[in-house]
């Protein structure tokens, strides 16, 4: 068998903050953020209803994945990002080794259309105030999709 090494991450959220892009000391461009993503899980109570729970990815992109990022998105703006898990370990300055896991973002794409991003900047919430990711689907957008009823429908 061939030996198969793959790291590739897909990700859809809201940024949890305004991206601010930075130079390093040979000028490559690099922003850092922080995307807001639910996760469905099944509740072990009683009821057995599917829960939510938001899980918040640090991310980082290079040069003019960063440059498009920092100019088309802020705080609360929707954000589909492909790339892949990169780990870092240093020692801090009291002599404790840390650790980091982030994304290093390949594509960044939008999700929201602009009608949609400018009303949400909008309503943002004021400075301080803890920013809630919404839910994954929003109204409408299984319309074009037919309702399968049973497995037997299935094309496969």
């Amino acid at each position: 068998m061939a030996n198969l090494n793959l790291n590739k991450v897909v990700l859809c959220g809201r940024l949890t903050g305004d991206p601010e892009l930075k130079q390093t000391q040979s000028g490559i461009s690099v922003v850092s953020f922080t995307l807001a993503v639910n996760r469905r899980y099944q509740s072990h109570s009683a009821d057995g209803q599917a829960q939510q729970q938001a899980d918040f990815i640090s991310c980082v992109a290079w040069r003019q994945t960063a440059e498009f990022i920092s100019r088309y998105f802020k705080k609360g703006s929707s954000l589909c990002i492909t790339g892949s898990i990169q780990t870092r370990n240093w020692q801090d300055q009291q002599g404790q080794k840390r650790y980091s896991t982030e994304v290093v973002v390949d594509e960044a794409m939008f999700v929201d259309s602009r009608s949609e991003s400018q009303q949400r900047s909008a309503a943002a919430p004021a400075a301080g105030q803890q920013y809630a990711p919404e839910a994954y689907a929003t109204p409408g957008a299984a319309e074009n999709f037919d309702v399968i009823k049973g497995d037997d429908d299935l094309p496969f």
